[in-house]
């Protein structure tokens, strides 16, 4: 089988090398996505251990369309029957961007119009009760060139199953476990996150640090899939859960002055089986002090767009600054949309990178030296 898995947008390096790091092999990134291919414990695999992809996608056909015509034979001309039983549901979605075929309904009728005319000749049918598990159609048309997917995972793989509460403006698990990567944590890190709000930048540390699966407490679409034996897919989830590390000497601290959200990070943390290796306290950044040896600060100070909350964030921005004092073994991995960062913060980044938190466009700024 193929594979794409979409990431963010400057992410797919270390989405490839996280996969790669995990056992998937044959791993190549493209522009927001990474293929690879493999067969079914390659598909339940990546589902459980990838952490920066938002979904795992078994990549049925691509090819160029113009016309409904031929967007009809390529569809039709895929193997739907090796994945879809008699009386699977299998609905249809999906996006069209600078192409031809531009009408997203018109594209959906013609997708689905083609799979059922591969399905009825292959099971001698003229009709599906489509009552069975879901096999997602996703289909994304860009310049005219056709992508069709199944989607394998279902809810997307930021839903990592611990969060089931957040505060205000929650970071993604896939985004906070991108800047994880970036600050380069291992087993015997202490991490400080010195605006924690709900806890998620530090879970995905400690997760990390102890080698839990981001998806091992979380179920996906192809467990109801017939195609996928289910011994398999144990036999996964157990490697997994043998493979988890509780004994690393890995600490975290998160502080933050809403007590509301120090309340909903203890939640999660208990939730993600990290509690005992997280301390969260009431702290402003005016009072934050740093008594480690070694440390790596990873943080998502607040921000706003309204003239005033970006002042208040510039504000904060300045304390950091001289907080965060440069010290050999101490690192600090920042996320913020503002381009002033730099010049409020004091200090030149030694690395940036440029990533988007949904649709806003930020840049992660790192310190080491």
């Amino acid at each position: 089988m193929q594979f794409a898995a979409p990431c963010l947008l400057g992410l797919e390096g270390l989405a490839a090398n996280d996969l790669k790091f995990k056992g998937i092999a044959d791993v190549r990134a493209e522009n927001g996505r990474v293929l690879f291919s493999g067969n079914e414990s390659t598909l339940v695999r990546a589902n459980l251990c990838t952490s920066l992809c938002a979904r795992v996608f078994i990549l049925m056909a691509e090819f160029e369309a113009q016309d409904f015509d031929t967007l009809f034979e390529g569809v039709r001309a895929a193997d739907w029957s090796r994945f879809i039983g008699e009386r699977d549901a299998f609905p249809v979605k999906g996006n069209s961007v600078d192409s031809t075929l531009s009408s997203i309904p018109a594209c959906q009728k013609i997708i689905k119009k083609a799979v059922v005319e591969k399905l009825k000749a292959h099971y001698h049918t003229s009709w599906f009760e489509e009552s069975g598990g879901v096999h997602q159609i996703q289909f994304r048309i860009f310049k005219n060139r056709v992508s069709i997917y199944l989607d394998t995972t279902g809810s997307a793989l930021n839903k990592r199953g611990y969060r089931a509460m957040s505060g205000d403006a929650p970071l993604k698990e896939t985004l906070a476990a991108a800047m994880v990567e970036l600050a380069r944590v291992r087993a015997n890190h202490i991490v400080v996150d010195p605006f924690c709000g709900s806890g998620t930048i530090l879970i995905e540390a400690a997760r990390k640090a102890m080698n839990i699966m981001p998806g091992i407490d979380r179920n996906f679409a192809f467990e109801h899939w017939d195609c996928i034996d289910s011994a398999l897919i144990e036999k996964e989830r157990i490697r997994a859960q043998v493979e988890e590390r509780h004994d690393v000497p890995f600490m975290a601290y998160g502080f933050d002055i809403d007590d509301k959200s120090l309340q909903l990070a203890r939640q999660n943390a208990e939730l993600a089986r990290v509690a005992d290796k997280i301390v969260f306290g009431h702290r402003d950044i005016r009072d934050y002090t740093d008594e480690y040896e070694r440390v790596s600060v990873i943080t998502n100070p607040p921000y706003g767009e309204r003239m005033l909350d970006v002042q208040a964030a510039r504000n904060l921005y300045k304390v950091m600054g001289e907080k965060f004092a440069q010290k050999p073994f101490h690192s600090y991995t920042i996320i913020s949309p503002d381009e002033t960062f730099e010049r409020v913060f004091g200090r030149t980044a030694d690395k940036r990178r440029k990533l988007y938190n949904g649709m806003l466009k930020c840049n992660v700024y790192q310190y080491y030296k």
